[in-house]
């Protein structure tokens, strides 16, 4: 199994003034250790846990569930900032696996469509042009790709609805002693469909699978024995599942919604 024991800033006292090195729980987070198979980031919005899950897939380069790659998507140029500052304890080799964002896969699915209907047009093409042996070949190849598509895929992705899109990418994705780092992948899901992600995960897990996954969903975090690190302490520590502020005001609020509503 591949897997992320635990990281650390390589010269914790010299980092630069700017993004993202001005975020506290950045600049103090101490080391940080991955013992679990399933680890969670929590906390507010801005405290810090998707920056910190970006420069990890940088660090270890992984393959992004979206229309860049990580070397070269403007978008995390500071995650690849960061990564340079990061030192990483690995058990095994190899990094199997992949950095998902939720808005990022919304431009995977286009590209996906896109690419089935350009192959639909490279055989119609090559149909037309092409004779003989030559346009045997090239459109057995055209037609073999977006067969191979559409069966991991679907004929139209964007049919699909985002959740049942993401879980089949999941499906189609996953494989045995992968590394999977997740940015609030609930964002699309209707709490069964999470509860479906949970019991992939566990599936997942017990062929030496590890996530690190940034979330606010309290169903989410409820996965057996995973660790839970709560970003809104500095240096971040890790907090009991009912301890969890997006936990226990869920389970006041539905609790007594009128109390709630009556407030706002």
């Amino acid at each position: 199994m591949s897997s992320l024991q635990s990281i650390r800033l390589k010269n914790a006292g010299e980092l630069p003034e700017h993004y993202p090195f001005s975020i506290p729980i950045v600049r103090d987070m101490g080391e940080i250790h991955f013992p679990s198979p399933v680890t969670f980031f929590v906390g507010e919005n801005g405290s810090g846990k998707s920056t910190l899950l970006e420069g990890i897939a940088a660090a270890v380069n992984a393959t992004c569930a979206g229309s860049e790659i990580i070397d070269t998507d403007p978008t995390l140029e500071h995650a690849r900032q960061l990564a340079a500052q990061l030192r990483l304890s690995k058990k095994g080799s190899g990094m199997r696996g992949f950095y998902f964002r939720a808005e990022d896969f919304f431009g995977f699915t286009k590209r996906v469509a896109r690419d089935q209907e350009d192959l639909s047009e490279m055989e119609e093409q090559f149909s037309t042009e092409l004779t003989g042996y030559g346009r045997q070949l090239a459109t057995g190849m055209a037609r073999g790709q977006r067969t191979a598509l559409e069966s991991s895929y679907g004929q139209d992705p964007d049919a699909k609805s985002h959740g049942e899109s993401f879980l089949e990418f999941f499906k189609q994705r996953m494989v045995p002693g992968g590394l999977y780092l997740m940015d609030e992948p609930e964002t699309p899901l209707s709490p069964l469909r999470i509860l479906t992600l949970i019991s992939m995960m566990k599936e997942m897990v017990e062929q030496n699978c590890q996530f690190i996954i940034a979330t606010h969903s309290p169903i989410l975090m409820a996965f057996p024995n995973a660790r839970i690190l709560n970003f809104d302490s500095i240096p971040v520590s890790e907090i009991p599942y009912d301890d969890v502020e997006h936990v226990s005001l869920t389970r006041s609020f539905l609790n007594n919604p009128e109390a709630y509503l009556r407030r706002l």
